[in-house]
């Protein structure tokens, strides 16, 4: 794999044609996994000397967030040097010169950015439910197992065994088993085809890492926060809301707040963060588990503009839809404002519609874009007292969350009435293990309480 990645990096420096296997803008480990061992099949089985490269669609200056990924390179012995990153091709100018075939992995849907790619698509290998309208118009092959790299596995083991390494072979094994859940059949997310495979590769290589050793070591990896800077930490799970020229980010840190408020230079880290990415304020969820094994939720608000701080803020300790038990803890960060969440089981999904309503009710009573007031020459000091007022009022009419789109449904050729994935893959990120961790937590703490009684 290492020749052949270096081959890859020869290949940007010359003028020629590119196969270029794009894995998606989430470039999580499936993503990551399936380009290389996609891209490295596809290249020793073309009969003409053509080479296809492995993308990683995302800044290399991105990569340290995702630990998993980083853990797992250095376990099967990748240096990350080796990697082509998005900044480090130019895809649009390879497509203007007609130098550029594309083949999508893990996703099918180009965003708005590269819908101009689009017409260099050749191909398409996915596992997500297919969107038919935005779908190229070209070879797509989609099924919906709990892994791509299960289809990739299943495309080398059926087309050219023989180039099956170990370490390609560990790098598709240890992805399969992390996505799948270490196949546990209570999480229900591998499928059959899942399960063969991975007892496929098992067979073919005894020798590879105990499901359980791999799934632990990744999914702690994944939880990692240390060794990032503030900036980071913040990125690597954010989510953004929007209301009429506002702009919130939603962070999700997998560490105690109290620790988070006592990093050096947070203050200076958080002002940067937020004007470096046109924020107007900050919302940070801590989530992590005790020494007594309890799920624990703190909510940090950071915005330098007091009317909208005020209003976040109010929003956040009023919700009764759902309730947050909020309890205000103690900082000496200006322009911040922590809390204790009491109930841990609203996880930042839940959070997000309460906080676009208060974008909501922010805009509204400045009565256009609060950067850009009506009235002329009334200064910012003033305005925020007119919004200190309404401050408290809600709109009615939340937002669906945009990682939750409507899956289509069961096709007309289905053989039953009902396909048991209409509903979609169980998503698992950070947030959504941690949510399960805590659900599960609960019902045990109950559990013992009636005991006891």
């Amino acid at each position: 794999m290492e020749d052949y990645l270096k081959d890859c990096r020869a290949a940007l420096q010359e003028s020629r044609s590119l196969h270029v296997v794009l894995g998606n803008e989430a470039c999580d480990l499936d993503s990551m996994v399936s380009a290389l061992a996609l891209a490295f099949y596809l290249t020793k089985t073309t009969e003409a000397e053509e080479i296809f490269i492995p993308v990683l669609n995302i800044k290399r200056s991105e990569f340290p967030l995702r630990g998993d990924n980083v853990l797992f390179l250095q376990r099967v012995h990748i240096s990350e040097s080796l990697l082509v990153f998005r900044d480090e091709i130019d895809l649009r100018a390879l497509h203007r010169a007609g130098r550029l075939t594309l083949l999508l992995v893990d996703h099918h849907v180009l965003p708005k950015s590269d819908a101009a790619l689009e017409e260099a698509v050749v191909e398409v290998l996915d596992h997500r439910p297919i969107e038919q309208k935005c779908c190229p118009p070209c070879h797509v092959s989609v099924e919906l197992v709990g892994s791509c790299a299960t289809l990739v596995t299943e495309r080398i083991l059926q087309g050219a065994p023989e180039i099956l390494d170990r370490q390609t072979a560990a790098l598709l094994h240890g992805t399969i088993i992390l996505d799948c859940v270490n196949m546990d059949p209570k999480i229900g997310k591998a499928t059959p085809k899942d399960n063969k495979y991975v007892e496929k590769l098992e067979a073919l290589f005894p020798n590879l890492p105990k499901r359980s050793d791999i799934f632990d070591s990744l999914q702690k990896a994944k939880f990692d926060v240390s060794g990032l800077t503030t900036e980071q930490m913040l990125r690597k799970d954010q989510k953004t809301i929007y209301r009429q020229g506002t702009k919130v980010a939603v962070s999700a840190i997998y560490m105690d707040l109290e620790a988070f408020l006592q990093r050096s230079n947070l203050l200076a880290d958080l002002s940067t963060f937020c004007q470096t990415h046109s924020y107007d304020a900050l919302v940070a969820m801590t989530i992590f588990f005790n020494t007594h094994n309890e799920p624990v939720r703190q909510l940090a608000v950071f915005c330098p503009h007091v009317a909208l701080r005020k209003t976040i803020c109010g929003a956040l300790e009023h919700s009764h839809s759902p309730p947050l038990k909020l309890s205000p803890v103690a900082s000496s960060i200006p322009n911040l404002q922590a809390y204790l969440q009491g109930n841990t089981q609203v996880s930042r999904k839940k959070l997000l519609p309460v906080l676009q309503e208060s974008l909501s009710s922010y805009f509204d009573s400045t009565k256009g874009s609060p950067g850009q007031p009506e009235t002329v020459g009334v200064s910012r000091e003033q305005a925020d007292k007119e919004l200190d007022r309404a401050g408290n009022s809600m709109i009615s009419g939340l937002i669906q969350d945009e990682e939750d789109p409507p899956l289509p449904p069961t096709p007309m050729n289905s053989l039953v009435d009902e396909c048991p994935l209409d509903q979609g893959l169980p998503k698992l990120s950070a947030e959504a293990v941690f949510e399960k961790c805590t659900q599960i937590s609960l019902s045990q703490s109950t559990k013992s309480s009636a005991s006891n009684k």
